[in-house]
């Protein structure tokens, strides 16, 4: 079964090479073996022609932030990858750069002795222009697909949605149709092809698989990468498609019958703690909603569907718990929204993207004085007068993410306390791309922008600095929220804001 069209897109008008030796998917976004719509485009290719499956996996030392951190987390995936693609016919090949440059003509190596290339379409980070490039340069047929969500990017024809009400009606409009071409759930289950059995001496030995070896020593192996020390792995966030299914059914299990109530309360840890699995492509959106929806005894097809099937409403259309439906606000509308975004605004990244009504308010009062202005480095290393978003800083330095709620906040004053707006965003972006584990993602890239104005609206009255977008404050969101234990945990005194 081919992928839906609606998510294949052709990167050039080369043929199909019929002398070529097997399919080849370039993984490099959609980092598992199930419910990956690449992974399943390729098998169907591989089927049809009658030629083995090659997985590569390629992990570069030269992307912009490149720290132990990231690397650390795609190489436990890489092990997860590993022993899955042990049990199936395909032939699975991770290649992590020994120093930065030395995978170059590696994809050019493999795609000469390929029939075609599949890859992941991703529309974020430097992956569009990295696959644009590949596109152009190889002389064989080459297919990038979308495995982003439960909407395909193409299905907006172009048009970016600037709230999510909007956006909320047209899932509504869709998703049941979208849902009924889901991926398969093991692409490779039953797949009759040929093995192949090995790669050229020629490609191996100037670029080496990585060894099971070293897969199984992770530390050890991307301690001798040319990558940033100074941003360290998380030892309590370890990375991999195993690793994401137990998370996911330990938040189903656990923490997704308080998260409607109680997922804005840092101390209540009721987040699903899904964002860096869904990021780095270790989980897709349409596991996460089948797992969802088991023990939902769902049939197939949202429960809401009718006459109000497209009112926008955020509440009733699938049917579920209120837990449930207030998770899938956030999996579906939110980030999807986001990809969105990222796929159909050129530099949605750039401050000049921000809505017309927010940059004037935000330009406005710009020259605003600022009862506490910080430099980046301050930022970075947790030095303000405010012990909450000191908190929320150390959290992101130690587990590299922030609270979900406590990261709106952390941006909001970061606004606050720099010199310019533009200013602001810059060490958003600085910092959470640098730390954050599901940065780099056009769902953060949505959150960093939204406290800039873009998906909101102008609230009144005008405030000093912030103008009419959306005012927050360390002060209100302790009255507000249970922090005893998240301060505490973070270094700060509780009694801070009494």
């Amino acid at each position: 079964m081919h992928a839906p069209a609606s998510r294949v897109r052709a990167l050039n008008a080369s043929p199909i090479a019929r002398h070529g030796e097997y399919v080849l998917y370039w993984m490099v976004a959609a980092r598992r073996g199930r419910y990956n719509f690449g992974l399943q485009q390729a098998a169907a290719h591989a089927r049809a022609l009658k030629l083995p499956l090659l997985v590569f996996e390629p992990l570069r030392a030269s992307y912009p932030w490149a720290s132990q951190r990231l690397h650390t987390f795609v190489v436990e995936g890489m092990a997860s990858n590993a022993a899955h693609f042990a049990k199936t016919v395909a032939h699975y090949y991770p290649y992590l750069e020994p120093k930065r440059g030395a995978g170059a003509g590696l994809l050019a190596a493999l795609a000469a002795r390929a029939a075609l290339v599949v890859t992941d379409d991703y529309p974020c980070f430097f992956i569009p222009r990295m696959t644009a490039a590949a596109g152009r340069s190889l002389s064989v047929r080459m297919e990038a697909v979308d495995s982003n969500g439960l909407l395909p990017l193409s299905l907006a024809k172009g048009k970016s949605f600037y709230n999510a009400y909007h956006f909320r009606r047209f899932v509504q409009r869709n998703v049941a149709h979208e849902l009924a071409e889901s991926p398969r759930e093991d692409p490779l289950r039953r797949l009759a092809v040929p093995r192949l059995e090995a790669l050229p001496t020629a490609i191996t030995k100037r670029w080496p698989r990585v060894s099971d070896r070293a897969l199984a020593d992770v530390a050890g192996t991307v301690a001798k990468l040319p990558v940033s020390t100074g941003v360290p792995a998380v030892a309590s966030l370890p990375g991999g498609a195993h690793e994401a299914r137990r998370v996911l059914a330990q938040f189903i299990e656990s923490r997704l019958s308080r998260y409607a109530r109680e997922r804005d309360h840092p101390d209540a840890e009721a987040a699903s703690g899904l964002s860096p699995y869904l990021h780095f492509g270790h989980l897709g959106a349409h596991e996460v909603v089948a797992a969802l929806f088991e023990p939902e005894a769902w049939d197939g097809r949202p429960r809401g569907l009718g006459a109000a099937e497209s009112d926008g409403k955020r509440e009733g259309f699938w049917g579920l718990s209120s837990a449930a439906e207030s998770f899938l606000e956030e999996l579906v509308t939110f980030r999807e929204l986001a990809f969105n975004t990222a796929a159909t605004m050129p530099d949605f990244d750039r401050y000049e993207t921000l809505p017309a009504w927010s940059r004037a308010t935000l330009e406005a009062h710009a020259s605003d004085p600022r009862e506490h202005v910080y430099t980046r480095e301050q930022f970075e290393r947790a030095e303000t007068h405010d012990p909450l978003w000191n908190a929320a800083q150390t959290q992101l330095l130690r587990e590299g993410r922030i609270q979900n709620y406590l990261r709106m906040l952390w941006g909001k004053q970061i606004l606050a306390f720099s010199k310019s707006p533009a200013c602001a965003l810059e060490t958003m972006i600085e910092l959470n791309n640098k730390y954050a584990v599901d940065g780099r993602d056009p769902n953060s890239y949505a959150g960093m922008f939204w406290i800039l104005g873009r998906y909101d609206r102008p609230w009144a009255p005008q405030r000093p600095v912030f103008g009419s977008v959306r005012y927050m404050t360390s002060a209100a969101t302790k009255r507000k929220l249970r922090l005893k234990s998240y301060l505490i945990r973070h270094g700060e005194n509780e009694n801070a804001y009494r």
